[in-house]
């Protein structure tokens, strides 16, 4: 059974191996700087169906169905998926996910939701009750700007603190096999620094990062040298500085580990995605597309995965409430 060292941070008994992951994006995405490095990338925005929520609920399916081949598993090995998005009611996940026939733990986290998914199943494995568990989750940049912003066909100029809603999915089977596995983690809790622009969420979700991660080293009594790297996502680049000062501030320097999932996916300077990218699947997306790839072929060993979600909704925001944020932790280790 997990030992937890202290409020919300757990190390586990049983490692959780990763033993399949994929990720599906965009064309932005695609021509981004890790577009190489994507199991599919689908040039059409509503992956053939009638609706960009329809769309995304078919790049969270596609994402579990080569997760899972990898893994050499069938819907019906997998005991448990955990998934979740940005969609009102997580329709992106229920709608993409209800032909597999799968028991389904729907989660909401925002962008923090992979981290989250990832955290959940690890945990009902180490408690001996599953075999299989699944962690899955997407966003579309259409269905967000449909849901939060100003219409498309509106035009409005986008801040220079903005981010960019990546169109893309990850999918991460865990269970035996493989060898990278989860072998701890941290429940992040909620931060409210009072910041209500929501053109700036990297400000809002970065003190959550922070206590996050201060809270990880701390249990486990580790410093960001003993990682290859401290992954955060989605934070974008004001975000990012604003995480190493206040770390900084706590005599902690990431700077030399550190890097962001919506700075690493687009070429910021050529795709006009100004302060980077954001949304469930852009952290995702990166990790199973690039780092646990990576990771498996013995270039990184020891890896933090914090991915950070901004906790509002048009109506919280139409009602003039700041934006609460949150940032789950997962450790993942390769094994030989």
């Amino acid at each position: 059974m997990a030992e937890f060292l202290t409020q919300g941070v757990f190390s586990l008994n049983n490692p959780a191996f990763l033993k399949g992951f994929a990720a599906v994006a965009g064309t932005k995405e695609g021509e981004g700087a890790l577009g190489s490095h994507f199991d599919r990338i689908v040039e059409d925005s509503h992956f053939g169906r009638k609706t960009w929520e329809q769309a995304e609920s078919q790049f969270q399916l596609e994402a579990v169905r080569i997760a899972a081949q990898k893994a050499c598993v069938t819907a019906d090995d997998i005991d448990v998926i955990c998934s979740g998005d940005l969609i009102n009611q997580c329709i992106g996940s229920t709608y993409g996910l209800r032909e597999l026939g799968v028991p389904f733990l729907g989660i909401y986290g925002a962008c923090s939701t992979m981290a989250e998914g990832l955290a959940i199943a690890s945990l009902l494995l180490d408690g001996g009750g599953f075999n299989t568990a699944a962690a899955v989750t997407s966003s579309h940049f259409s269905t967000a700007e449909r849901q939060f912003r100003a219409p498309l066909s509106y035009g409005g100029q986008r801040t220079p603190t903005s981010q960019w809603t990546a169109t893309a999915a990850g999918a991460a089977i865990l269970g035996e096999g493989g060898n990278c596995a989860i072998t701890g983690g941290c429940i992040g809790k909620i931060a409210d620094m009072g910041i209500s622009d929501i053109t700036n969420m990297g400000s809002a979700m970065a003190p959550a990062a922070a206590d996050t991660i201060f809270r990880y080293l701390s249990a486990t009594s580790t410093s960001p040298s003993d990682y290859d790297r401290i992954i955060t996502g989605d934070l974008g680049l004001v975000g990012s500085r604003l995480l190493l000062e206040i770390m900084d501030k706590q005599g902690i320097d990431l700077s030399a580990v550190h890097c962001d999932c919506g700075v690493m996916l687009y070429d910021i300077d050529a795709q006009d995605v100004h302060c980077g990218g954001s949304g469930c699947g852009c952290s995702a997306s990166v990790l199973c597309g690039y780092f646990l790839p990576e990771m498996a072929e013995g270039k990184f060993n020891r890896l933090l995965f914090i991915a950070t979600g901004a906790l509002m909704s048009p109506m919280s925001l139409q009602q003039g409430e700041s934006i609460p944020s949150v940032a789950h932790l997962v450790e993942i280790r390769r094994f030989q």
